[in-house]
């Protein structure tokens, strides 16, 4: 099987270098907002949509123009991927996975990418990589870069850059050596409950930092904005960003790590977890109600990343020769696993169970693992409609989600 993998590194540039770094990445940036400015001009005017090839030509024009001469001293094809990118993100919004393209800020997600392999020189046994028009820069490599290099991304973060490489190699497809099965309850306060009754506490990693954050954003609104000072506070709000981003990163790959190491299957939820997240403000002429609340169901939710928890399993089961499974969510935690009986009243709090029909009583996010994997083993023997059929024979007064 062909695996595509990226191995990322922080990169050591010498302060030229970094000044080149950042002026590439705000030329693709400027390249990406230009063309989005472009295709909603050319929407208002009534005109089609102008595709990546016609806009490449613009491109051609912009660095060959009086306006923006200084277009030349970046390298051409990271300024076509992000053309490529906007085309991609139209295409994404035209197809209903995404929302409509919005333009890039400076110092958000500054990053540009070098498509071509052949441009591109890696040496790692000197720890160095040559870019075009960067030269050779050196970089902290913590690892071996397996396979054939595809591309190279290199990105800011936290004040630091780094740099992604893409390859591709040829494995065999592995034969997992485990052979148990386990369904996953996700929820807030226990990040992952298992159908084997353990369980994982949640990492919090923003709840842990939010004090520590909020401090120093405060000092930064009483700074002159864009002052040196303002800029010393930025960095220190950065910097708390990053060690929230990289604790919850760490914890979600040791703990789908270990997954996937001892299971063959695994069950969740298919949790839509964007329309789980959503303000619950509404607008002037008609106010959400117990806004307050749910902003803070919002932050513990997204907290938790359960988006990318689902992400790194998915691929890390197919590489361990395991399989990931999604199921219908809704009521995993109202239904008896004993006499399927299901019912609000079955949960009587967030965390006790009791069947109103055969008094079973446990744990309810443990019931939800339990009902989850039994539900897996079902869309495995019956297929989606079974499965389909019996989630429409719930009882209708059963109206919402609880988990």
């Amino acid at each position: 099987m062909q695996r595509l993998q990226a191995f990322k590194y922080e990169l050591i540039p010498n302060g030229e270098i970094q000044r080149q770094l950042r002026r590439f990445a705000g030329s693709c940036r400027f390249v990406y907002n230009k063309a989005l400015a472009l295709q909603q001009a050319s929407h208002e005017a009534g005109e089609k949509f102008i595709g990546y090839v016609a806009m490449a030509k613009h491109l051609t024009a912009w660095r060959n123009g009086v306006e923006t001469p200084w277009l030349k001293d970046s390298p051409v094809h990271p300024l076509q991927h992000a053309l490529k990118d906007l085309d991609k993100a139209y295409q994404n919004f035209f197809a209903k996975r995404a929302d409509f393209p919005r333009f890039k800020r400076k110092g958000s997600g500054d990053s540009f990418r070098y498509p071509d392999p052949k441009q591109i020189k890696l040496d790692p046994g000197n720890s160095r990589l040559f870019l075009p028009k960067l030269g050779w820069i050196r970089y902290r490599n913590s690892r071996d870069v397996l396979g054939e290099l595809r591309n190279v991304t290199v990105s800011s973060k936290g004040g630091k850059w780094f740099v992604s490489i893409q390859t591709q190699r040829e494995v065999e497809l592995p034969a997992t050596p485990v052979t148990t099965a386990i369904g996953i309850d996700l929820g807030i306060a226990r990040f992952a409950t298992f159908s084997d009754g353990t369980y994982l506490e949640p990492r919090n990693s923003f709840k842990t930092k939010a004090a520590k954050l909020a401090k120093y954003q405060r000092r930064m609104a009483h700074k002159q904005k864009f002052s040196n000072n303002w800029k010393k506070a930025q960095v220190k709000v950065q910097k708390i960003h990053t060690q929230i981003a990289n604790a919850r990163r760490d914890f979600l790959h040791k703990a789908t790590t270990t997954l996937s190491q001892n299971h063959a299957l695994v069950f969740i939820e298919d949790l839509q977890v964007g329309n789980m997240s959503k303000s619950a403000a509404g607008t002037a002429e008609n106010p959400g109600k117990n806004v307050a609340q749910k902003s803070g169901l919002n932050k513990a939710i997204l907290d938790q990343g359960w988006g990318e928890f689902r992400r790194q399993l998915d691929y890390k089961m197919a590489w361990k020769g395991g399989m990931l499974f999604t199921v219908p969510p809704h009521y995993t935690s109202q239904e008896c696993p004993e006499c399927h009986h299901v019912s609000a009243d079955n949960r009587q709090t967030q965390a006790k169970f009791v069947c109103v029909k055969c008094h079973y009583e446990n744990h309810a996010d443990h019931v939800g693992a339990i009902n989850i994997k039994e539900r897996g083993y079902r869309l495995l023997a019956c297929g989606d409609a079974a499965l389909s059929r019996s989630m429409k024979q719930e009882p209708a007064e059963v109206s919402q989600l609880s988990s």
